[in-house]
């Protein structure tokens, strides 16, 4: 295996004369701002709201955000596709964010008021503020912009898992269906420096991104599986969808007999049903304990990679906070590149 795969496994008034005024003003400054909602819906159901300035406890990292990514999940979540806890208060919603620590709980140690870091895994990454566990929590390597750092979270994680997950080597010839999407282009990119050969299915639009990264173009439409069997005459190893199109699907089952290198991230719940594997999607089983520290293993690594100019994240349009519904209809209607909501 390459070494990119680690060995083991974020009152209002104008007179302040009183004290009471005093303290008053200087609760209104610590006010912080978050996008939250209370019922699920549309994006109109999407409302920016003061909430008090977060503050961490123990084990905790307060952020200041200077950017938070838009994922797939964060409008599925809030329209209810994906499954969820009844909301009994506003919830927040994004996951993956970047920026500096304004301040750190008792027991924290490798983080200091100042640093720039990279978060991912807490809930209400649209904000001003957030406060974080220490272990979600890591350090973003000087020249990576707050909102680079913002867009690798599920992306990379999802990505980097998959692969580790279906044991992705030099020898291997992978398919990736959706190949130019925020997860494709990580998987991608973290398969050609694994030493894997990749073929990346895409649209005539996108195909010169996916051979940026070192991977192999392949239209989808019609004639997809006879261009695979042309681009790769000696067959494929491994398959990841991240499409979740039928067409991706029964092109997979045609083109590789082993169903447990096949695997989807889209299809979770009806992956059994043709014998191939899910990781998330909607899947019933969860992840195991391994890929989850995979998916935490690879935001490191990812960020290691690109200070050292070897992994690249294309961002797509970037939103103010106000307009975060904006930015999740933008995610919905498949917008080009990693959108981004800066505070």
């Amino acid at each position: 295996m390459s070494r990119l795969w680690p060995v083991s496994g974020p009152d209002g008034g104008d007179n302040w004369d009183t004290p009471r005024d005093a303290a008053a003003a200087a609760n209104l400054a610590r006010m912080a701002k978050a996008i939250q909602y209370t019922e699920l819906g549309g994006p109109e159901v999407i409302t920016l709201n003061d909430i008090p300035d977060p503050q961490p406890g123990a084990g905790q990292v307060a952020i200041r955000i200077e950017a938070a990514g838009v994922n797939p999940i964060d409008w599925k979540l809030r329209e209810g596709i994906r499954p969820s806890a009844p909301i009994s208060k506003p919830r927040g919603t994004g996951t993956d964010g970047a920026g500096h620590v304004t301040a750190v709980g008792e027991g924290v140690d490798g983080f200091r008021v100042g640093d720039p870091v990279v978060f991912s895994g807490k809930l209400g990454a649209y904000a001003t503020d957030l406060v974080v566990p220490a272990e979600k929590v890591f350090a973003r390597p000087a020249g990576v912009p707050a909102a680079v750092g913002a867009a690798l979270g599920i992306p990379v994680g999802t990505a980097y898992q998959a692969l580790r997950s279906l044991g992705i080597r030099g020898d291997d010839t992978l398919l990736i269906h959706g190949a130019s999407g925020s997860v494709g282009q990580a998987a991608v990119q973290f398969a050609v420096l694994a030493g894997a050969r990749v073929l990346g299915t895409t649209s005539d639009a996108r195909a010169s991104r996916v051979s940026d990264l070192g991977g192999e173009p392949i239209a989808y439409g019609e004639g997809l599986v006879e261009r695979v069997r042309q681009a790769a005459p000696d067959g494929v190893t491994a398959i990841l969808d991240f499409a979740g199109t039928d067409e991706a699907i029964h092109a997979s089952l045609e083109l590789l007999e082993d169903r447990s290198r096949i695997a989807t991230i889209v299809r979770g719940p009806d992956a059994a049903d043709f014998g191939m594997r899910a990781f998330g999607g909607g899947a019933p089983e969860p992840l195991t304990a391994q890929q989850e520290t995979w998916r935490s293993e690879a935001i490191p690594v990812a960020l290691a990679l690109i200070a050292a100019g070897r992994f690249s994240v294309e961002l797509g349009e970037q939103f103010p906070l106000e307009r975060a519904a904006d930015a999740q209809r933008a995610s919905r209607e498949g917008a080009p590149g990693k959108l981004i909501v800066v505070p």
